[in-house]
C-alpha cells in the first residue's frame, strides 16, 4: 500500500515534475476542447500538416539563434491563413489543399535544417518534447495561452460546428465562412506550438485528435463531447507522465501511449457506439446463412 501512495505523491516532491505536470494537464485539457472542432470537421490531417508547417519556421529559428517556438509559430499561422484562403478555391477539396501545403512546408524545413553540420538539443526538444525541462515562466505562458484559445473557441463554437457541417448551408445563411476557418485554423496553429515542449512535434497530432476520438465515441452532444474531450487529455497526459517516471520512459511517447489504450479500450466497451455493444445488439437473423441453405 505505501508503495502505492508513493507512486501517486514522489513525484510532486520534485519541483520539474512539477511543472510538468501542469503544463501537460493544460495542454491536454485545450487540445481535447480544440480537437472535437478538428474531429468533428474530419480534418484530423490538418493537425499533422499544421504540425510540420512549422517545422521550417523553426529550422529557420534555429540558424539565426532565434526563439524556436515563435519561429514555429509565425510558419504555422502562416500556413493556416494560406491554406483558409486557397481552400475557398471550391474546385480544390480542403484534404488537397492540405496536403500541398504541408508536403512543401516539411520540404523546405528538410533544405533548411540540411544548411546546418548539427543538430542542438533545442532543435531535437521541437521535434519529440521536453515537457521535463519547462519552466516557471513556460507554465504561466501556456496557461494563459490555453485560457484564451478555449474562450475563443467556446465563443464561436456553434458558428464553427454549423461550418462543419453543411459550408453551404452556413455560407447562406449569411456565416463568415471564410473567418470561420481563418479562426479555426489559428487556434489549431497555436494549440499545437503552445503543445510541442509537451510531446515534440512528431507526437502531437495523437494529443489534438486521440482525446476528441474518445470523447466521441461516448457521447452524441456537443458539449458533452466537448468536456470528456478536456478531461480525457487532461487526465491522460498527467497519467502518461507518471508513467513516464515510474519506468523511466519517454515523456511525450508515454503520453500518447495512454491517451491511445484509453481509445482503444473506449472502443472496444464504449456502451452505444463500441465493439462489444455492437456485438450484444446483432439480432440472430444478421448472421449469415450457410452455404446452400
Amino acid at each position: 500500500m505505501s508503495d502505492l501512495i508513493a507512486f501517486f505523491t514522489d513525484p510532486w516532491q520534485l519541483p520539474f515534475m512539477q511543472r510538468a505536470f501542469a503544463v501537460a494537464a493544460v495542454v491536454g485539457l485545450v487540445c481535447g476542447v480544440v480537437g472535437v472542432y478538428v474531429v468533428l470537421r474530419g480534418m484530423a490531417f490538418i493537425g499533422d500538416a499544421v504540425a510540420h508547417s512549422a517545422f521550417p519556421g523553426v529550422a529557420l529559428a534555429y540558424a539565426f539563434e532565434g526563439n524556436l517556438l515563435l519561429g514555429g509559430a509565425a510558419a504555422g499561422i502562416t500556413t493556416a491563413v494560406l491554406i483558409a484562403f486557397v481552400s475557398q478555391n471550391r474546385r480544390l477539396k480542403e484534404d488537397t489543399v492540405i496536403g500541398v501545403f504541408f508536403a512543401f512546408a516539411f520540404g523546405l524545413g528538410i533544405v533548411l535544417v540540411s544548411t546546418r553540420d548539427s543538430w542542438t538539443t533545442d532543435l531535437s526538444s521541437f521535434l519529440f518534447g521536453q515537457v521535463l525541462a519547462v519552466s516557471a515562466s513556460d507554465v504561466w505562458t501556456v496557461a494563459a495561452i490555453g485560457a484564451v484559445l478555449v474562450l475563443v473557441v467556446l465563443a464561436i463554437g456553434k458558428e464553427l460546428v454549423a461550418v462543419s457541417l453543411d459550408r453551404e448551408t452556413a455560407r447562406a445563411a449569411g456565416l463568415p465562412v471564410f473567418r470561420l476557418d481563418l479562426a479555426l485554423y489559428v487556434v489549431v496553429t497555436t494549440t499545437i506550438v503552445m503543445s510541442l515542449e509537451a510531446v515534440g512535434n512528431i507526437l502531437v497530432l495523437a494529443l489534438l485528435i486521440t482525446p476528441a476520438a474518445t470523447a466521441r465515441m461516448l457521447t452524441e452532444r456537443l458539449w458533452a463531447m466537448t468536456l470528456l474531450a478536456s478531461l480525457i487529455g487532461c487526465a491522460g497526459s498527467v497519467a502518461g507522465l507518471y508513467v513516464s517516471y515510474a519506468y523511466d520512459l519517454a515523456a511525450g511517447g508515454s503520453v500518447v501511449v495512454v491517451l491511445t489504450s484509453l481509445f482503444a479500450l473506449t472502443w472496444c466497451l464504449a456502451p452505444r457506439h463500441g465493439l462489444l455493444a455492437k456485438v450484444v445488439r446483432r439480432p440472430d437473423g444478421a448472421a449469415p446463412l450457410p452455404a446452400g441453405g
